[in-house]
């Protein structure tokens, strides 16, 4: 009988170390779901391309 209350309360322990386990498992998935998300936006959003020449929209050199 003290063999069953002993395994009865291990059993209990692994179920509630599970429990806290899954809830940190859950919140790592979702943050890495976030991460995944922001990171595809960035590389979907294309790079602005450097201009070669700063004063070609003002060909005379002068600031507006």
């Amino acid at each position: 009988m003290e063999r069953l209350n002993k395994l009865y309360l291990q059993n209990c322990y692994i179920m509630k170390e599970n429990e806290s386990l899954r809830k940190k498992a859950q919140l790592l998935n979702k943050e890495n779901q976030a991460l995944l998300s922001e990171l595809k936006q960035k590389l979907s959003k294309p790079s602005p391309s450097p201009n070669p020449n700063p004063n070609s929209c003002n060909p005379s050199g002068s600031k507006p």
